[in-house]
């Protein structure tokens, strides 16, 4: 048991310069949220001290994850499944979907930041649907420059050139869909009628 401790206490140095790097924060700015010192920090991220639970409840609170998360805790059998929101370049993705193949729903919150501001359209197998739900999505796709506001939508072959953020300096909120390989959504017009399929 204590063992078991001293191991995941070791694992959560190069965990901790992991979320502060996926989040661009500096040393100076989470002792800033947290209290605790640059120094402290600092040798927590190496390895060099093990952190207390004085130190890891604020550090999970800056981060924005639970405890569990933090120091990697192993399941507890509780049945409902936590998804885990994987931050990079201003953009937050939260998975909806666990199931492997078939089509894959994200909640995507998507910030300003001078990474994201200029397009850089990729391609790649798949078909991607985009539903705003708060803030305006800019979505550069082939030859079109598009700004969608809230209840809007976009679908598209990810094989075309394309690229989407924050239309302005306001945070995006945005729920995708995407199916490798080219699955598309079944959307239905009108309800189904006696007699029809």
């Amino acid at each position: 048991m204590a063992d078991d401790v001293d191991q995941a206490l070791g694992a959560v140095g190069p965990r901790l310069r992991a979320l502060r790097r996926e989040r661009e924060t500096t040393l100076t700015e989470l002792s800033r949220a947290t209290g605790i010192s640059v120094s402290t920090l600092s040798r927590l991220e190496s390895g060099a001290r093990k952190p207390t639970l004085e130190q890891l409840l604020p550090l999970a609170r800056a981060h924005g994850v639970t405890l569990d998360e933090l120091v990697d805790a192993p399941p507890t059998g509780d049945p409902r499944v936590h998804l885990r929101p994987v931050t990079r370049n201003g953009m937050t993705m939260l998975p909806l979907t666990r199931r492997a193949g078939g089509i894959q729903a994200y909640k995507l919150i998507i910030k300003d930041t001078a990474r994201r501001r200029e397009p850089d359209p990729q391609t790649h197998e798949g078909y991607e649907w985009l539903y705003v739900l708060n803030g305006r999505l800019r979505v550069v796709l082939g030859e079109h420059d598009l700004v969608l506001s809230p209840g809007e939508a976009a679908e598209f072959d990810t094989r075309v050139p394309h690229w989407f953020g924050a239309a302005d300096s306001e945070p995006v909120e945005l729920l995708s869909l995407f199916g490798r390989q080219g699955e598309r959504a079944h959307l239905r017009a009108r309800p189904r009628t006696k007699g029809t399929d």
